[in-house]
Formats: C-alpha cells, structure tokens, sequence
C-alpha cells in the first residue's frame, strides 16, 4: 500500500500542511463560540497549528440569512443549548454532512444527551467541558480525518495504542493546567481510527475452501450478575486510584450488556457516566466502539429529540459467548 506522507512548508510565518509532491495547502478551520475569550484562544491554537481560520463568530452567525461558509474544520462552543442554539445544532449537522465538513463540539453534561440527539449525521467529535488541551487535540484528531491529508491506514492494534495515548496526553496536559497559569497549554497528537474488518476467522473444513463456522448464540447473562461484577470494579475506586484500573470500554460494554438483557435503554450521558472516565474520553471510547461495529446509536422513535447507545448484535453475540464460556466463574470476576 502506497503511503502518503505529511510535510511542512514554511508559508507567512506558518507551518502549513501538504502532501508531499503537492503545493503547500493549509486547512480551513470555522470557529463559532458565543465566550469571546475563547474564540481568541481557537484562534490563535489554529493558527500556531499552520491552519487558517475563515469565519470566528457567535452561533447566531450560523443561522443568519446569509451564513457563513464552512471550514474543512468547524469547532462549535454549545456549553447550553436553548431553541436558537438548537436550531444552530441542527442546520450545522446537515451543512457540515453535504461538505464533509469535521465538526468538533464542545458542551456541558447538563445538555449532552441533547446535543447528540442533535448530531446524526456529519463526522462530530464531542467534547464536554474540555480543557484547552482537549480542544487542541480534537483539532488535530479532526486535522487527520480529512481525506486529503489522511496519513496512512492504521491497524486494529495501532488505532487502540493511539487512542490510549491521547487520553494519556490529555492528562499530562490537564495536569500541568493546574500546575500552570496563564501558560501555554500542552498540544495533542492528531489521530485517525478506520472501521477494523470482521472479527470471525475461517476454519478449515473437509474442503479446500474456508468456511464460517457459527454456533448457536447462547443467552445473554443475567443482568444481576453483570451489576454485581460492575459495581465490585467501582469498588476498587475506593482504595487506590482509579486511573490505575480505567478501562472504558468494557466497562461501557458490561453496561450495555445489562442494559439489553434489562430491556433499558441507555442515553450518552449515563453510558459516559458508566466508562468511570471523564465524559469526553468516554466519548472517544463510544467513537471507537460504534466504528468497530460494537455499539450504534439507536433514535427514539417517539421523540426525535432523543437518542440512546445500545449493544449491536454482533457486541451482544460475544458478550454471551463470554460470558457462557467463563460459566460459574463469572460471579468471581472483577
């Protein structure tokens, strides 16, 4: 496979990005934030970074009679969402969709589930309450999705160690924020996750051929056992530190787990809840999870205003093989 490789031409006091071979190219960035003092601080991360900032205005600027255009990068600052900024939510979601425009929102916990109801259809990084570090490296997560300065395609195992890296930069960084006044504030990597294969491997018959070999799926466990196990991990945050056991995705997936055998259903916010992660690297965790194929975003089909996270059948296959195959011992697990 052909590897495409990133280079930096020095241009008007910028490092702007370019394929190698091609004429230097900065990516756009639309910044739209009603706090005056953080559009300041977008603009001058964005362009430190040698991308170009096209529009930075308030979210009313969205839903003008003659909006602005959109960047390659649009960063929007949400922290409460009334009708205007609803109504803002919603026609950036479908521009942002037809441009192939990557979205990088930022809110509170107190509206979360709100706005992902909101964000169905463009490619959208969630951010809840982050810290400038966490702004700085959703840009450059952002920075690396779009097509045309795709790196390389990654494997199953280098996706997993990039994401575990970026939390561990986001909290060098939020550590040194509070160490730190006034400074400048750590900047992250720019990574890019691709949808991995199928996970059933072939099993030779009496034939030449591979075959797919499929057992009868057994139940899911009994939603009293998943709790109990849940709650005897949460317990160990009560003795030592619980950055040392931060697992997410399972734990979203043992959550999910009895949610579905509960017949309940999950919303963004207790799923991010249930991680025992702050909420956006939960979210980055649910990114991971729904492009593996492992959970999918389910719409209320009563309210439209509202959507829920929930096992996808295949997720919900191996986690009752799991758990049939651990048998009594499950109860004993932590």
């Amino acid at each position: 496979m052909m590897q495409a490789n990133i280079v930096y031409a020095p241009a008007r006091g910028a490092d702007y990005f370019a394929l190698a071979g091609d004429a230097p190219v900065a990516p756009v960035v639309s910044i739209f934030a009603d706090r005056a003092h953080l559009r300041a601080d977008l603009r001058s991360d964005v362009e430190a970074a040698g991308m170009r900032v096209s529009a930075c205005d308030s979210v009313a600027a969205l839903v003008s009679d003659h909006p602005l255009a959109l960047g390659d990068v649009v960063f929007l600052d949400c922290p409460q969402l009334d009708a205007a900024a609803m109504a803002a939510l919603t026609r950036l979601d479908v521009r942002a969709t037809k441009t192939d425009a990557q979205l990088v929102v930022s809110t509170s916990l107190d509206v979360l589930d709100e706005v992902f109801s909101c964000l169905s259809g463009a490619s959208v990084q969630l951010l809840v309450e982050p810290s400038r570090a966490d702004r700085v490296i959703a840009l450059g997560r952002a920075l690396a999705a779009i097509p045309n300065l795709r790196v390389r395609e990654l494997s199953e195992e280098d996706r997993l160690a990039l994401l575990r890296l970026t939390e561990q930069v986001s909290q060098v960084a939020s550590r040194l924020d509070r160490l730190t006044t006034g400074g400048e504030q750590a900047a992250g990597s720019a990574f890019r996750f691709e949808s991995p294969g199928s996970d059933f491997k072939g099993e030779k018959g009496d034939g030449s051929s591979d075959r797919l070999v499929r057992a009868t799926r057994p139940g899911l466990p009994d939603p009293r056992l998943v709790r109990r196990i849940i709650r005897q991990r949460q317990l160990r945050a009560r003795f030592f530190d619980g950055e040392l056991f931060a697992d997410p995705a399972w734990d979203m997936l043992l959550d999910l787990t009895a949610a579905r055998a509960e017949h309940e259903r999950v919303s963004v916010t207790s799923l991010c809840i249930a991680s025992g992660v702050p909420p956006t690297t939960a979210l980055r965790w649910i990114g991971q999870l729904t492009e593996a194929g492992l959970v999918e975003r389910i719409e209320d089909e009563a309210d439209r205003r509202r959507a829920f996270i929930a096992l996808t059948d295949k997720a919900a296959d191996g986690m009752a093989r799991y758990f049939a195959e651990l048998g009594r011992d499950a109860g004993r697990l932590v």
